[in-house]
């Protein structure tokens, strides 16, 4: 599963790589996110680190503007998937966690974590890793859920599988106090259909919080989404 003793497995990936592709593929689909990143910490021309890269969805992305593009997973069937999904391209996918960065000091330029370990308050050491690994003016930043705003923050407040990422109180808080600039984006799930969405549901929801959702929006393919992204580092925006 993993040569680290203290890797955490995600169950809604792990479990359901397949659904989870399809999630990936519901996520911003206006790119209001997107944007919001690249305004952060434009990876254009640099080399960005995918911390947490799972399967490698978004390792093409990247690879479209940067210099060069590194994905770390700890997972070794998720990673596995990711290097598969990068054979016979320069991408390089990496066995490693936010604890434990397979590379040296000052060696990239922007690092991503998209709802990836960084669950204040117990995550120091990843921190730490990261600021290491980080080149003298680049920028970490995470891609957290917002839990104030929009539809999917109403379903994490009632889940209790939500309950590891904390409150958005301690999270804000926890982030504040080392310097991390906070910036809310808005935006979506949006499926082809009902059923898809349903599925995707299911693998971050309790049932019960999943069914009764469904009985109250039975033709609906679409939640509103709201993010939070921290950034810690230099503004490297387009």
């Amino acid at each position: 599963m993993s040569q680290y003793s203290d890797f955490a497995r995600a169950p809604n990936i792990a479990n359901n790589p397949d659904t989870y592709e399809k999630e990936n593929q519901a996520i911003d689909p206006s790119g209001e996110l997107w944007h919001a990143l690249r305004d952060t910490a434009d990876w254009s021309g640099r080399t960005v680190l995918d911390l947490g890269c799972g399967t490698g969805f978004w390792l093409p992305r990247y690879a479209e503007l940067a210099a060069e593009v590194i994905g770390v997973e700890p997972d070794d069937a998720l990673r596995a998937l990711a290097s598969e999904r990068m054979a016979g391209s320069p991408v390089r996918v990496l066995a490693g966690s936010a604890e434990h960065l397979p590379m040296p000091d000052a060696s990239v330029d922007v690092i991503h974590a998209r709802f990836a370990y960084f669950f204040p308050p117990e995550c120091e050491a990843g921190l730490a890793e990261a600021l290491r690994v980080l080149r003298p003016g680049g920028a970490l930043v995470v891609i957290d859920n917002d839990l104030r705003h929009g539809e999917i923050a109403e379903l994490l407040r009632r889940s209790a599988w939500a309950e590891p990422q904390g409150t958005a109180g301690v999270t804000d808080e926890w982030w504040q106090r080392r310097g991390a600039r906070r910036r809310e984006v808005m935006s979506a799930w949006a499926c082809p259909e009902p059923a898809e969405l349903e599925q995707i549901l299911r693998i971050e929801f309790p049932a019960d919080i999943v069914d009764d959702w469904l009985g109250k929006h039975p033709d609906q393919s679409s939640l509103s989404y709201g993010y939070v992204l921290f950034a810690i580092g230099q503004h490297l925006g387009s």
